[in-house]
């Protein structure tokens, strides 16, 4: 499939650590290394595969993961001093996460005080249901891989063998997704994976719903904290069709 996809608007790698540090409870001060690394490089594997413009920090951040993980892995040094026996190769990267948490904690504070509502969320309110009263929230870019991770896992293997005649372009599934969301005001991620035959449909579809975030025709929000992921029209970028007299 060749499409390249430069996606401006993805968060950077020491986000993706707070996420997965977040999703998975862990504790920050003591990060378990050999799973966060692990997790994380799937991730990276994934946008390789999607074929997304990885800015080089992705993958600063995966050397310093992996050498910090070798690092613990080794067994301790009978020659070292007590003082460098004691000392935590996490240490410099969980001082990184706590200032930049605080930097991004001060930026929401910022812009929940210019945008005053009528009450104080954690994340950003994107929609709410007139008929139901649901509230809808900002989605993670990066719950949006776990989603599309959880699509490639749940297709069958023997699929991937089949002789597969279909050809699904990003174009073309951008038109469907749209189609779609002028039928109903919103739609399941999992309902749109569902849908594909295969695993390249399933590529494809991925590649453009991150197309439709990147050009502002979609936002892609939750109910809940990692929670199912849900497609809406981004009714700033909907120009009104005129009426006919």
């Amino acid at each position: 499939m060749s499409y390249k996809l430069k996606l401006q608007v993805f968060e950077g790698p020491l986000d993706l650590l707070l996420y997965l540090i977040k999703k998975d409870q862990l504790n920050i001060y003591d990060i378990p290394m050999t799973e966060v690394t692990d997790q994380y490089m799937q991730y990276l594997e994934l946008m390789e595969l999607l074929d997304l413009d990885i800015a080089g920090e992705f993958l600063v951040i995966a050397a310093t993961l992996l050498h910090i993980k070798s690092k613990m892995l080794l067994p301790p040094d009978p020659t070292e001093e007590a003082e460098e026996e004691q000392d935590d190769p996490r240490i410099d990267l969980v001082e990184k996460l706590l200032e930049y948490k605080r930097f991004k904690e001060a930026a929401e504070h910022l812009r929940s005080r210019e945008k005053i509502r009528q009450d104080v969320f954690t994340r950003r309110i994107e929609a709410k249901d007139e008929e139901t009263g649901e509230v809808y929230f900002e989605a993670s870019l990066f719950e949006l891989i776990s989603a599309f991770s959880k699509a490639l896992k749940d297709i069958p293997k023997d699929i991937f063998y089949e002789v597969i005649k279909d050809e699904f372009t990003v174009e073309e599934k951008i038109h469907e997704v749209l189609h779609l969301l002028f039928e109903k005001p919103r739609l399941e991620l999992s309902e749109l994976f569902a849908r594909a035959k295969n695993k390249l449909e399933i590529v494809a579809t991925f590649l453009a719903v991150l197309e439709l975030i990147k050009i502002k025709e979609i936002k892609i929000v939750q109910s809940e904290l990692f929670g199912g992921i849900q497609l809406i029209r981004n009714e700033e970028n909907i120009v009104p069709v005129p009426v006919q007299r």
